[in-house]
């Protein structure tokens, strides 16, 4: 899934036409075509290389439950958040959707939101077989709204044609700060700026989450409540990327996606990047590259990651009926997250990632080996809010117009502000 998948989003089709999908009648009371078909709208924001694969799961889903008729759709996240609650007051919403983790407490504090309790007892869903981090990041406020599909972590990519060129060993990446570095001297010495920072969210501010999260800070407190990351393993952790710059390891004034073309290109050796570009690299042709798990520059093993959640919309006119084939095709399109992985994701579920089918997909698997030191945001209302503060001061930082430690104080006083504020408009 390429950086614009990840940010692209979910899409709406009106009710009348969804349950023409599968009958040529209209839709009765119950929920039903006039063929006695279930209709169901499903949203998600799959529009990069993982939406054919999301498709071929809802064509087996409906070719295998005749019953029931799921008809798929997608639009930009900023669309789907505009459009969400008007199209639900009006009947005219999905009645199940995806979600990413972070927007997922929002949309529950807002009422869009059915809690899923009752559902995941119903299906047998238990931490037992998820993720931790990401199973429990799905609760907001006491209950559960999101049931986990999969996660998208970030992966450390790299040009294996430039590592050997540069007579570094493409099948040993260097993996703690003195190799890294170490290497990026070498590359320099050939004339190549090994590690392009990007100002930019996309790839610069998870980058800079994982790397404080690496020196041991966090970025808010236990509660979500004030911000974190302007302390001393903040500053380390965003200092290391703008010495990068100093250093030469990378360009100054790298463009959007500029970091990867240059992987790409054979300029850049090394990327942090989203595994969403397993897909996108592996359909360029001549290119050689690899994948790992992010390497650890600090004293702590930590990457960013999101997650892809299945929710079920708080809807006028929804009956019962839609409601158990929507937990249906929750439970089936979960037990297939392995499948899902081809997409180019990570399984939530620990069946789905401990399967042979999932270890023969070589990038996801080797990204995965980091699943146990993935980190999410905390689950609270308008997160995403207080979090565009610290790419504020990235983009000051790492574009050399602002010092590390006043960028990180600066973004943290105003995000502090921001959770206040969001407190009260969620009363939360």
């Amino acid at each position: 899934m390429s950086r614009r998948g990840f940010l692209a989003g979910l899409g709406a089709v009106g009710l009348g036409a969804t349950v023409a999908a599968c009958s040529s009648g209209g839709p009765s009371a119950s929920g039903t075509s006039a063929g006695g078909t279930v209709d169901l709208t499903f949203w998600n924001g799959f529009t990069g290389g993982d939406g054919p694969v999301m498709q071929d799961l809802v064509d087996r889903f409906n070719a295998e439950h005749p019953a029931i008729a799921v008809r798929m759709t997608t639009m930009e996240w900023a669309d789907f958040h505009a459009k969400l609650p008007a199209a639900l007051t009006s009947g005219r919403g999905p009645h199940l959707a995806i979600q990413h983790l972070d927007s997922l407490p929002t949309s529950a504090a807002r009422g869009l939101l059915l809690p899923l309790d009752d559902v995941a007892e119903d299906l047998t869903l238990t931490s037992d077989d998820f993720i931790g981090p990401v199973w429990d990041a799905g609760l907001y406020d006491g209950q559960r709204y999101g049931i986990p599909l999969d996660v998208h972590p970030l992966g450390f990519f790299f040009n294996t044609r430039v590592l050997a060129d540069a007579g570094l060993d493409p099948d040993a990446p260097p993996m703690d700060r003195e190799s890294y570095e170490a290497a990026l001297d070498l590359l320099l010495d050939r004339g190549v700026a090994g590690h392009w920072m990007s100002p930019h969210t996309f790839t610069g501010g998870q980058t800079l989450q994982s790397l404080i999260w690496q020196f041991g800070g966090d970025l808010f407190d236990a509660e979500g409540a004030t911000t974190a990351w302007a302390r001393d393993e903040g500053v380390e952790a965003l200092s290391w990327m703008v010495d990068a710059v100093h250093a030469g390891w990378s360009v100054r004034d790298v463009g959007q996606d500029a970091d990867i073309i240059a992987l790409q290109n054979g300029q850049a050796a090394f990327n942090w990047n989203g595994i969403w570009s397993v897909n996108t690299l592996d359909q360029i042709s001549g290119l050689e590259w690899d994948v790992r798990r992010l390497p650890r520059i600090g004293s702590v093993d930590a990457a960013w990651a999101g997650s892809h959640n299945f929710v079920l919309t708080k809807q006028r006119g929804t009956t019962d009926a839609q409601l158990e084939a929507a937990r249906t095709f929750v439970s089936w399109v979960s037990q297939q997250s392995a499948a899902w992985a081809v997409g180019g994701q990570v399984p939530a579920r620990l069946s789905a990632r401990d399967s042979a089918e999932f270890a023969a997909l070589g990038p996801q698997s080797a990204i995965a080996e980091q699943a146990d030191d993935l980190r999410f945001l905390p689950s609270v209302p308008g997160i995403g809010d207080a979090i565009g503060e610290l790419y504020t001061a990235l983009n000051e930082a790492v574009l050399l117009t602002k010092d590390p430690r006043d960028a990180l104080r600066d973004a943290a006083a105003r995000a502090d502000q921001v959770l206040a504020d969001n407190r009260d408009r969620y009363d939360a």
